[in-house]
C-alpha cells in the first residue's frame, strides 16, 4: 500500500525549500536593490515587466500560487497535529520546531493580505504599477511597517529553519553533529537575510 502521508510530506518539505525558499531570495533581492535608491529599485522592477505578461502570469500561477496553496494548506494540516514539547524539555531544537509552526500562523495571514493588497487589489484590480514611491506609500504607515518586518523575519526563519528540517527529512544530515553543523549555517543565514530587511526596510522609511 502507498504511503500517501509519506509522499505528501515529503512534496512539501521539498516544495517548501526550493520553489517558496526561492520566490523568498528572489523578493529580498529585488527589495534589496532599494538601497540604491528609488531609480534602481524602479529599474530592477521594470527588467521584470520586461517578460510577456502571458508568461508571467504562467510563472506566477505554476511558481507561486499553486505551490503556496499546497505549501499553506498541507502545512496547517501538519501544524495543528504538531504536539509542540518545548515547555516540558526546553531543547534548542524543541523550540524551533514549535517557532516553525508559530510563524507558519502567521504568513498565513500576512501572505493574505500581502498578495491580496499588492498584487491583486493594487496592481491587478487597480492597475498601479509596482515601485518605490508606492511600496513606500505602504509602508510608512507604523503598524504596517512593523507588521511587514515581523512578516519578512516570519519567512526567513521559516524558510531557513526548513533547510535543517529538510536535511534532516531527506537524510543528507544523520548524526547530530551533521545536524548541527546545518542548524548553525542556516541560523546564520537567517540573521543575515534578517539584516537585510532592517536595512532595505530602513531606506523605504527615509
Amino acid at each position: 500500500m502507498i504511503n500517501t502521508s509519506f509522499y505528501l510530506r515529503r512534496l512539501h518539505s521539498l516544495c517548501g525549500l526550493v520553489l517558496l525558499g526561492g520566490v523568498l531570495i528572489e523578493h529580498i533581492l529585488t527589495n534589496a536593490a532599494a538601497l540604491g535608491g528609488p531609480a534602481v529599485f524602479n529599474g530592477a522592477l521594470e527588467m521584470m515587466e520586461l517578460i510577456p505578461k502571458p508568461l508571467f502570469i504562467s510563472i506566477e500561477l505554476a511558481v507561486y500560487a499553486v505551490p503556496i496553496l499546497f505549501h499553506g494548506i498541507y502545512g496547517i494540516y501538519i501544524a495543528m497535529q504538531a504536539n509542540n514539547n518545548q515547555q516540558n524539555y526546553g531543547y534548542a531544537r524543541n523550540w524551533q520546531f514549535a517557532l516553525q509552526r508559530y510563524t507558519a500562523w502567521y504568513l498565513v495571514a500576512f501572505l493574505i493580505w500581502h498578495v491580496g493588497y499588492l498584487r491583486i487589489f493594487l496592481k491587478g484590480i487597480c492597475g498601479i504599477p509596482m515601485s518605490f514611491e508606492l511600496v513606500q506609500s505602504v509602508v510608512t504607515n507604523p503598524i504596517v511597517f512593523v507588521l511587514y518586518i515581523l512578516g519578512m523575519f516570519a519567512a526567513i526563519f521559516h524558510f531557513c529553519n526548513g533547510i535543517t528540517t529538510f536535511c534532516m527529512t531527506w537524510g543528507i544530515t544523520k548524526g547530530p553533529r551533521s545536524q548541527c553543523y546545518v542548524d548553525k549555517m542556516s541560523m546564520g543565514l537567517a540573521a543575515f537575510l534578517c539584516l537585510v530587511v532592517l536595512a532595505f526596510m530602513g531606506n523605504y522609511m527615509m
